[in-house]
């Protein structure tokens, strides 16, 4: 969320909070296409709307080792918070998930991407944040991840899941990197901030609703402070 002014922000999401929240409580087909992997550790890059909720929500995964909150997309030297907010960097607000596929699958992963984590239906924005750093997309590290990902929308596409089409961008990994210290955790370590109650909070008791069996009440902390 870019830093305007939380009074005009909070008047905006409480009148948007009943519509929005009643968007992040359906449960969606799993992936037809979702390989098994025998990997100890698989890594993939994620980005739809601020990075604090993506955060927030994979962190409380079964099966989810580390989740870092960053910048994918554009260059290495414009991966800064002042310089992203300017939507002219090429950059997504991202999270870099670490999981053991053993534990929870890819397609797991983008269950609840799809499902509660954001609104995949919503360009270049979600809920109040506007811009393309806000976009929703899905950067792939292997072949294998590029296949399930481009199935997966294919199937719920054609099975008109959403009433809107997805516009989730498909796209390589070229590089990520690690957001500002501050950043960081945000939701754990500021849980009454009025942005975090009306949009990401509400994330957090969606998918232990809707996925209660990939729930886990404890997150995995980036770091302690």
């Amino acid at each position: 969320m870019k830093f305007a002014p939380l009074l005009a922000a909070t008047a905006l999401l409480a009148l948007s909070a009943s519509a929005y929240g009643d968007d992040l409580d359906k449960k969606i087909p799993a992936p037809g296409l979702d390989p098994a992997s025998t990997s100890a550790s698989e890594t993939i890059v994620l980005a739809g709307g601020c990075f604090w909720g993506q955060q927030a929500v994979f962190e409380h995964v079964k099966g989810v080792t580390k989740v870092v909150a960053g910048y994918s997309g554009g260059a290495k030297q414009t991966a800064t918070y002042p310089q992203v907010t300017t939507e002219t960097t090429g950059h997504a607000e991202s999270v870099q998930i670490t999981f053991d596929p053993r534990v929870v699958s890819f397609g797991k992963l983008l269950q609840v991407y799809f499902s509660v984590a954001h609104d995949p239906t919503e360009l270049n924005f979600q809920g109040p944040d506007e811009g393309t750093s806000y976009r929703s997309e899905i950067f792939f590290a292997t072949p294998e991840q590029e296949k399930t990902a481009r199935a997966y929308v294919a199937q719920l596409g054609g099975a008109h899941i959403f009433a809107h089409p997805i516009v989730t961008r498909i796209e390589p990994l070229k590089g990520f990197y690690a957001a500002e210290g501050y950043h960081q955790d945000y939701l754990i370590h500021n849980p009454t901030q009025p942005y975090i109650v009306f949009n990401d909070l509400p994330k957090l008791a969606a998918l232990k609703q809707v996925w209660p069996d990939l729930y886990r009440p404890d997150p995995v902390r980036l770091a302690s402070r």
